[in-house]
Order: structure tokens, then sequence, then C-alpha cells
């Protein structure tokens, strides 16, 4: 009888710390996921001078594909304009963070972009978005990638 009491407590201390260790992963794991930066997307919406609209789209291209390549967390900078008003601008931007966004802004590619269409612009509005479906992220993009 004492050789099953031992027996018990054993299995129940076993018992007691594997729940224990359940409750600390998951606990773990909700703190990680609290301290993950969360993404920041925008629509920039512009109105471009048409006198001013091949040379603003040749320098809007230069800092976008700028930024990509040079920034870590520029996921996307994404130009694009209404077919049937091509001096409408649109602007899908994706970065990881805020703080990524914040850097971005001081960049020199950035800067040089924002000085040197400064006139160009007639109206600016920026869009910022909520995200509904984080998940497909990755898949959007191995997609494209995968097209070429």
């Amino acid at each position: 009888m004492n050789k099953e009491k031992t027996g018990l407590r054993a299995e129940a201390s076993k018992a007691v710390i594997s729940f224990l260790a359940i409750v600390y992963l998951l606990v773990s794991y909700q703190t990680a996921l609290a301290q993950q930066p969360e993404r920041m997307v925008r629509i920039s919406e512009i109105e471009i001078d048409p006198a001013f609209l091949e040379a603003y789209k040749t320098i809007l291209a230069e800092e976008s594909a700028a930024s990509v390549k040079l920034e870590p967390g520029v996921i996307a900078i994404f130009p694009m304009y209404q077919k049937e008003n091509p001096t409408s601008v649109r602007i899908l931007e994706m970065y990881a963070s805020k703080t990524a966004y914040e850097q971005h802004l001081k960049t020199s590619h950035f800067l040089k972009y924002k000085t040197t269409t400064l006139k160009m612009v007639k109206s600016l509005k920026l869009v910022d978005m909520g995200l509904i479906d984080v998940d497909s992220m990755p898949l959007l993009f191995r997609k494209v990638k995968e097209d070429k």
C-alpha cells in the first residue's frame, strides 16, 4: 500500500509538472505574440499635375524600387494609377512595423523623392488600413514571385 501511495504521488507530481509546463508555454506564446510589432499598411492617394506626370512616374519608380531593395522593414511599395485618370496615383505601402515606416521617412531615397516631387503633387491623402487576413500575405508574395 505504501508503494501504491508513492506511485500515485509520483504520477500526480508528473501531472502537475506537465500541466504547469503547458500553462507556461501558452503564456510565453501569448506574450511573444503580443510583443510582435504590428504591420503597417497604408494607401497613398495622390493627384499629380498633368504637366509633371511622366517625370513623377520616373521618380516614384526609382524611389519604390530603392525602398524595397534597401530597407528590410519595407515589405512593399506598389505604385499604380487609375486607368481612366492616369494623374490619380495610388501607392500600396506595407511596412513590417510603424518603426520601419518612420525609418523609411528618413532615408535619402525617400527624402529625394519627397523634395523633387513636391511641386508635382496637387493633393495627397494618406489612408491607414487595418488588416483582415495577415496569414495569406506570404502566399501573395510567393505567387507573384512564381509568375516571373
